[in-house]
């Protein structure tokens, strides 16, 4: 998405509807970065979903029943990413020492086909991947959620989910970045009847201070809470989901809702400085990814560079061209590709990839993936979550783009995904954001389209000292990475090492994004000198973060200033 910027000039009468209207919960569209808790803390893209969270902490539910309650309030307030039509990643440090990843991703139904984005010549259509029916694989989400809190939560579906029934049945006021949303995407919202008629005014634009009621989202949330995923995946909710398929000649079926299924996975591993990282292995390249980027850099000491100088950038730059070329060739759904995780993370391989970079800037075109032994949106959202026992969850959710297919599910009140885009629908051809892909991520039945979301967990001496992620489609794990190294390397306070400015490659395009702030126009025109290509970029990432200090216990939470979220502690007030 266009970042959405946050104007503080709010009217009197707004912020008193805001703050002080009995029977309504208020949205506060500032960052709000709460620090030093020694008790739980949640950090997430939306205030209103985080103070459910934060509810659900002090009631004595524990991180996954927080995590649970805060993923079906995005689903409410958050609607441009929060979703109940998508999927998402999990991944979990329980007390007990258990270490383990939940995926949810979204999959292709049953008769989703190599070429169906193909046209007669053979050539991408890609408004077909990216809008309406045609882009959206089953959901995910529903089941993922339900199954964490299930297997590892301590409260009620009810006690979880309602507080989510309440903000869709009374309504809530909504922000001036959300009321801009909604009015920004109008002109796709009214090519859909079923979206115009939730998403839209008859004759007006949506206005900070207006009170969002969604009466058919909340029926569809009650009957998760009475049947469970049942309750999604059968029945009525189902039924919804079918007839709008139908109606606009899509491909999800009955089975393929039925068939959904969460998988347990085992975390993907690394050691940096002395540090564990714990983070997503596929269908998500960014546990793979950000591990292997690591990797490289442990080879260099970056501190020694200076944080944001010309050759500490262009390290990274190097590592990120590399890394991304084995995404393009390597990565995808595990149940139907080889992936060689362990060739990919080793240190070995690193080296080598270390060992190629020179001075001077490398040409993408040289960088080819094969060095190894065989063996997501912009509109995604991310979540971090710890409480009083330190249990830890590191979350990202997402329906891909701005609202996903923009396709709204008639009598359920909820955005399809469009994840379908996320395959390689056809080889060498880059999606929306630019990435390519192979065989690995090809279109197949059932199979779950490779994602970039890098939702992580740090530890040391077996204990978390970093939870974090982000949205951001590609650049998700670049931006995971620099604040990981800004936590670890340079020592940062979780404030200043989420809000620093970041870079990104991806090794196609060729150029450097860079925000600003990074480097002075001396820095710029020298790195150009050294051979690199460079791009402003209004903004890289979304980071949602929590950083614990083992001397002190105290937990400290930030979310980033590109965005409108809320941290907050649970003795917060």
């Amino acid at each position: 998405m266009l970042k959405q910027k946050l104007i503080f000039s709010k009217s009197i009468l707004i912020f008193l509807l805001l703050f002080f209207t009995p029977g309504l919960t208020g949205c506060t569209t500032f960052n709000g970065n709460e620090n030093l808790y020694s008790q739980g803390m949640v950090v997430s893209a939306d205030s209103l979903a985080t103070e459910v969270g934060i509810k659900i902490l002090r009631s004595g539910g524990n991180a996954i029943d927080a995590a649970v309650g805060v993923g079906f309030a995005l689903s409410v307030t958050y609607p441009v990413a929060g979703n109940l039509g998508g999927g998402g990643f999990m991944v979990i440090k329980k007390a007990n020492g258990e270490e383990f990843t939940l995926d949810y991703r979204e999959k292709a139904p049953k008769l989703a086909k190599r070429d169906m984005y193909l046209n007669s010549e053979g050539n991408f259509v890609d408004s077909l991947a990216q809008e309406g029916i045609l882009a959206s694989g089953v959901p995910g989400s529903v089941s993922g959620m339900l199954y964490a809190l299930a297997n590892h939560g301590t409260m009620s579906r009810e006690d979880v989910i309602m507080p989510s029934v309440e903000l869709a049945k009374k309504g809530f006021y909504l922000s001036e970045a959300t009321a801009n949303s909604f009015n920004r995407y109008r002109s796709s919202f009214i090519k859909f009847p079923s979206t115009t008629k939730y998403f839209t005014k008859d004759s007006a634009l949506f206005a900070p201070g207006d009170i969002f009621v969604q009466s058919d989202l909340a029926n569809t949330l009650g009957r998760i809470i009475e049947n469970g995923t049942d309750g999604f995946y059968r029945g009525k909710t189902a039924e919804l989901i079918v007839a709008q398929s139908q109606k606009m000649d899509g491909i999800i079926s009955f089975d393929d809702l039925m068939k959904y299924n969460t998988v347990v996975r085992e975390v993907v591993t690394g050691n940096y400085r002395g540090f564990k990282i714990l983070s997503m292995p596929p269908p998500s390249s960014g546990g793979i990814a950000l591990i292997e980027l690591l990797n490289i850099l442990e080879n260099i000491d970056l501190k020694s560079l200076g944080h944001n100088s010309t050759k500490y950038v262009h390290y990274l730059t190097e590592a990120m061209r590399r890394v991304y070329a084995d995404r393009s060739k390597y990565l995808g759904d595990p149940d139907f590709y080889p992936v060689p995780i362990d060739s990919l993370i080793s240190k070995n391989y690193a080296k080598k990839l270390y060992s190629q970079i020179t001075s001077s800037a490398s040409n993408s075109a040289d960088i080819l993936p094969g060095l190894v032994e065989s063996s997501e949106s912009m509109e995604t959202t991310h979540y971090s979550i710890i409480d009083k026992w330190g249990n830890a969850v590191s979350v990202t959710t997402t329906i891909n783009s701005g609202y996903g297919s923009k396709v709204v599910v008639d009598g359920a009140g909820f955005f399809l995904n469009n994840e379908m885009d996320d395959f390689s629908a056809k080889p060498g051809v880059p999606n929306q954001f630019g990435l390519l892909g192979s065989e690995a991520n090809s279109i197949e039945p059932g199979k779950r389209m490779l994602s970039s979301m890098t939702p992580t967990i740090v530890l040391k001496d077996d204990k978390p000292v970093l939870i974090v992620g982000s949205p951001g489609g590609s650049t998700i794990i670049t931006a995971v990475l620099q604040v990981v190294l800004n936590v670890l390397d340079f020592e940062m306070d979780v404030n200043e090492a989420v809000d620093a400015p970041r870079i990104h490659h991806q090794w196609y395009p060729e150029h450097i994004s860079i925000e600003d702030g990074v480097l002075d126009s001396s820095g710029t025109l020298e790195l150009i000198n050294m051979g690199h290509k460079v791009k402003d970029i209004p903004y890289l990432g979304l980071i949602e973060a929590i950083k614990i200090d083992q001397k002190t216990g105290r937990v400290s939470g930030a979310t980033d200033r590109r965005g409108f979220g809320l941290a907050k502690g649970e003795l917060d007030k």
